[in-house]
């Protein structure tokens, strides 16, 4: 035989091949690569709650009204009944400051007898002066009641 037909395959010889399976990698193998699609994935991310949030927020003012339209008697109780012990707290707070002053405690409850004394005097020692004062509580508890 030739040097030819020894290179050459003996055609009554059947090859037989076993399939084999490829692996591709889609990863970037360069790290700055990958870390470029990390932070695209976390842009794109980043945008879709940002939208959400815009979203929200742009619907806020719409949600507020229609809240308060809906509940407005019961919050205008809810906040004068605040506003009344927030300045209840404040009025005793200034009270109690003014009776750690010396002599001044003392001043008021002289002025306090004073006054209650002219009241007295003024109103109700006569029948016409008690009268007159029943008329003014009347007038005065129409104009509050709305009753003119």
């Amino acid at each position: 035989m030739s040097s030819q037909e020894a290179n050459m395959p003996d055609p009554k010889v059947e090859s037989t091949t076993t399939p084999t399976s490829v692996n591709v990698n889609t990863a970037p193998a360069d790290p700055l690569t990958q870390a470029a699609l990390e932070e695209e994935t976390t842009t794109t991310q980043f945008d879709e709650i940002k939208a959400k949030v815009v979203e929200v927020l742009a619907e806020f003012p719409a949600y507020v009204s229609g809240f308060f339209e809906e509940y407005q008697k019961p919050i205008i109780t809810i906040l004068l009944i605040l506003a009344a012990i927030v300045s209840l707290r404040v009025l005793f707070a200034v009270i109690d400051a003014l009776n750690d002053i010396p002599l001044l405690a003392p001043t008021f409850e002289l002025i306090g007898m004073g006054y209650s004394a002219w009241f007295v005097y003024r109103y109700l020692l006569r029948a016409s002066n008690r009268q007159e004062l029943s008329q003014e509580f009347q007038a005065f508890w129409e104009q509050i009641t709305g009753k003119k």
